[in-house]
């Protein structure tokens, strides 16, 4: 049986570890049990969330049993880890709305039948702590030229740092410590900015207990170019579908660089790391099909099979397909269409005849549809040539879209070579 610490390594998941070879060996042992923590600062999870819930996935495939925590406890404060400034404050009842349904998007991808995985909510045992006991018990375990140190509390202290956001590694520590001691969790992981945060809660775990613990961090993904990965010029991108339709995820998946195919591969997908040294050597234009493969199965994890097969169809119908013939092997359901076939997709905007009224400026549409953030930035698309109505395009941003432009009740307008949006006239 593969140990699954080398699972992990082996698809790059693994950036620090406390002590690899102690690690390796309990996880050989037998079933464990470990933890990755999401604060809900957010309705939604998104992209750069996917790295821990894909290393969770494999760990869980081997045997292990996960606990996802959702720090309704903690997102009361605010990690300063990664942040340049204070995430604003959220008040309980947002905290608490944005955890259940951050709860609801990890349930499609880890198994939470009884026995195989746990949910957990650190307001549980965070709200009603005794400060005075706390800081007896807690506070004195912490040193003050040790907190200082940390990379996280170093990046904050030119700009600033309150004590709200000091006092963070605390709680993520003690969080590991109530685990430990309640469900008999060993293991932390997260994000590679989470280091200074998971050792210290190592270190707090085998001092109350005297028992043995570890942690381990998963690397900051980034694109070839060094840029943050998961950004888009509209922002983030989003696993809720009324935030980020399936259709631009999909797209989002398939027009990274081709630089990034294999480490992608890797990350978002279950495909055999023989198949993902394959796809991802394949060179211009073979690799699209690859990335058609990649946001297929990271399209699938998020939506399902029929929102993403319905993607790849709506996409290869405007654009393209990859590799029509199937000539490059996959192991990938983006083979397995039903008998019927499915119908496409692409996003879609309802506007009615009274909303149009005499016509609509094309700059308020494209904002309306969702294709530019502002008016501003509809400006910048349409004069930097890259904005369409159907295969024309547009180049007075005074244009005035009437119900003339809607050809049998619809258009479709087109931000760039990718971004669409099918806007329908309703009565």
């Amino acid at each position: 049986m593969t140990n699954a610490l080398d699972i992990l390594k082996e698809r790059g998941f693994i950036y620090q570890i406390t002590d690899e070879d102690a690690m390796s060996k309990r996880l050989a042992e037998g079933p464990a049990t470990f933890y990755v923590g999401f604060d809900p600062t957010g309705s939604s999870l998104h992209i750069g969330h996917l790295l821990p819930v894909m290393a969770m996935r494999w760990l869980q495939k081997a045997g292990h049993r996960p606990i996802a925590l959702v720090g309704g406890g903690t997102a009361m404060i605010g990690d300063p880890s990664g942040k340049t400034e204070a995430r604003p404050i959220s008040d309980v009842a947002t905290v608490d709305a944005n955890a259940k349904a951050i709860q609801a998007q990890l349930g499609r991808f880890l198994d939470f039948t009884p026995g195989k995985a746990i949910m957990v909510n650190n307001a549980d045992w965070l709200r009603g702590l005794n400060l005075i006991d706390f800081l007896r018990d807690i506070g004195r375990l912490f040193s003050i030229p040790r907190m200082l140190s940390a990379e996280s509390v170093q990046l904050r202290l030119e700009t600033g740092l309150s004590f709200l956001e000091f006092s963070y590694p605390l709680l993520q520590s003690y969080d590991f410590y109530i685990l430990r001691r309640d469900h008999g969790c060993q293991f932390q992981f997260g994000g590679q900015d989470q280091w200074g945060n998971i050792v210290a809660g190592v270190d707090l775990t085998r001092r109350l207990l005297s028992e043995e613990v570890f942690g381990a961090t998963f690397p900051l993904l980034l694109k070839s170019d060094g840029t943050k990965f998961g950004k888009t010029a509209g922002g983030a991108v989003w696993l809720d579908a009324e935030r980020t339709a399936p259709f631009d995820y999909y797209q989002f998946w398939r027009n990274v660089d081709d630089a990034d195919v294999t480490r992608l591969l890797s990350f978002f997908t279950s495909l055999p790391m023989s198949e993902v040294r394959r796809l991802g050597s394949l060179e211009a234009p073979q690799i699209n099909r690859s990335k058609e493969i990649l946001a297929y199965e990271a399209t699938a994890l998020a939506h399902g099979h029929d929102e993403a097969i319905r993607a790849f169809l709506a996409a290869g119908q405007e654009f393209g397909f990859a590799d029509p013939d199937g000539a490059i092997e996959t192991s990938s359901r983006i083979t397995d269409l039903p008998a019927g076939g499915l119908d496409s997709d692409i996003p879609t905007l309802s506007i009615t005849a009274a909303e149009l009224g005499d016509g609509i400026g094309v700059l308020t549409l494209l904002v309306k549809a969702g294709l530019c953030a502002s008016n501003g930035e509809a400006r910048r698309l349409i004069k930097g040539g890259g904005c369409y109505l159907g295969d024309a395009r547009i180049t007075d941003e005074k244009m005035i879209i009437t119900a003339a432009d809607f050809a049998d009740g619809a258009l479709t307008l087109r931000a760039g070579k990718k971004a669409r949006k099918r806007v329908l006239l309703a009565s």
